[in-house]
């Protein structure tokens, strides 16, 4: 009987220190932000995943990678539906990715007829300007960003991955490093036929990407525009029933014309959270070698 409260208090003496440590040890945290908009005119949510040491060395400076949602999603969706936070913090434990920020804005909010959406400046809707002018530098400056090109890299699914892919083509000098998920890289053919309305929320979106062709930037590229592309490492990841693979194989094969390096990946899956959640063990390797790359 005493044997056993002995052994009792031994266990209970063990879990409490167990419990006092991990109560000690640094976690990652997600936090939810909001910036008031002078260009767009709204406020704008973002969520911004920090890395454990973030809170114990106030010195310490991180590279970022912006991760950019799809058509009808927001600014949760990847720390939601795509568990980024668990994502990092496994591959951060096994050593096959830095930490860094991940910011995660908001170019939509929900359904493109009836709120305005998309990564492009459009009639009523500068998104662009207020990503380059408002959000990357306030974010940047607040989260102790490192912020050069070497230590920035763009990332996104659907709409978010031609948003990402064309922020690296047109904005090369800010970007180390691009990977395009199921990216919308222009409109698919069936797509691009007249609509009802060319002045809907909808319409001006599809406008927008078509005016901001992924593919066609490539095709039409010159020496100069080509050396600018070939500063940026991208990374093209599409599944093989995915209805923009065509598009992704489009400017796959662009790029290649060009000679421009690029990497493409075609695995099996479609449009949807499952291929875009398992896209991230291989985004977020690729953003850190390139962040560790010697340039």
């Amino acid at each position: 009987m005493i044997k056993n409260r002995i052994l009792s208090f031994m266990a209970f003496l063990v879990m409490s220190g167990t419990l006092a440590f991990a109560q000690q040890m640094p976690v990652s945290r997600v936090l939810t932000d909001t910036i008031h908009s002078k260009v767009l005119g709204v406020a704008r949510a973002y969520d911004v995943y920090l890395p454990a040491s973030f809170d114990v060395d106030k010195a310490k400076k991180y590279p970022v990678l912006y991760l950019l949602h799809g058509m009808w999603g927001k600014n949760d969706d990847w720390t939601g539906r795509g568990h980024l936070k668990d994502v990092m913090d496994r591959l951060v434990a096994s050593g096959e990715a830095d930490e860094m920020i991940v910011v995660t804005p908001d170019a939509g909010g929900g359904n493109p007829e009836e709120f305005q959406n998309g990564y492009f400046n459009m009639p009523g809707w500068n998104y662009e300007d207020f990503f380059f002018t408002e959000l990357l530098p306030a974010v940047e400056e607040m989260y102790r960003v490192i912020g050069d090109k070497k230590h920035r890299a763009v990332a996104g699914l659907s709409m978010g991955g031609g948003g990402a892919t064309s922020y690296g083509q047109r904005h090369a000098d800010k970007f180390g490093a691009v990977y395009a998920m199921s990216a919308l890289m222009d409109i698919p053919d069936y797509g691009k036929a007249e609509p009802a309305s060319t002045d809907g929320k909808l319409a001006k979106l599809t406008k927008s990407v078509v005016d901001n062709s992924c593919v066609a930037y490539v095709r039409e590229a010159d020496d100069a525009r080509k050396d600018s592309l070939r500063s940026v490492a991208w990374f093209v990841d599409c599944g093989d029933d995915d209805f923009l693979l065509d598009r992704n194989i489009d400017f796959y094969q662009a790029m290649r014309n060009a000679g421009i390096p690029c990497q493409f990946r075609v695995r099996d899956g479609v449009h949807d959270w499952e291929y875009w959640h398992s896209a991230l063990y291989k985004c977020l390797p690729f953003v850190t070698r390139e962040f560790n790359r010697q340039r």
